[in-house]
């Protein structure tokens, strides 16, 4: 237990998050939140009425900070080829550093509760996910720019999903875990398949 008596909801999402990251939505209750924090529970619920709102509330905090600087990449008035390195290397940047928002998004897609999924693809995605698909749609247009944009997303994440295991795969190497050479590499998967399809 933190002995903090956190003055804002910032200061509150800030413990939240690893907690949330480290059990999941349904492993985090009220009145565990409120212990770690260092409230009391009706304090708790004074800034937040309900579990989902602050648990929305604690995924837009994890996510904002990465989605403004994602959304500059994409919306900046680079050569499309660049602006998806760009974006690619800055993904891969923010999920090796920040282990607690890879976990949330991994809890989330593991637990598949419809109402928390269908919030978090309106409240919290959309806007990336649609640059995404944008940038997508401009790098070849005969492309299903949807499922390109998953595919890119899908296959910078489970380098990172995979972590813990891949240092005892076959041909295992230390690089592998780098996020530069992993960027490096999935721009080029992703280029090479645009060009010989």
């Amino acid at each position: 237990m933190r002995p903090l008596h956190p003055k804002s909801k910032e200061e509150i999402l800030a413990i939240a998050i690893p907690l949330f990251a480290g059990a999941g939505y349904s492993g985090v209750s009220m009145r565990t939140l409120a212990k770690n924090v260092g409230l009391s529970a009706a304090a708790l619920y004074h800034h937040f009425p309900d579990k989902q709102t602050l648990y929305l509330a604690a995924m837009v905090q994890a996510f904002a900070d990465k989605a403004d600087s994602l959304l500059k990449i994409l919306n900046s008035r680079a050569a499309p080829k660049k602006r998806l390195a760009q974006f690619i290397t800055r993904l891969c940047e923010l999920v090796h550093q920040d282990n607690d928002f890879s976990m949330l998004i991994q809890r989330e897609m593991m637990d598949g509760d419809e109402s928390r999924l269908q919030l978090l693809a309106t409240e919290v995605y959309h806007d990336l996910f649609q640059g995404v698909t944008e940038l997508c749609r401009e790098l070849d247009p005969k492309q299903d720019s949807y499922l390109l944009a998953i595919s890119i997303v899908g296959l910078v994440m489970y380098h990172f999903q995979t972590a813990a295991i891949r240092p005892y795969l076959f041909h295992s190497k230390e690089q592998h875990s780098d996020p530069q050479v992993i960027a490096q590499h999935v721009t080029q998967l992703v280029l090479h398949g645009l060009k010989t399809s």
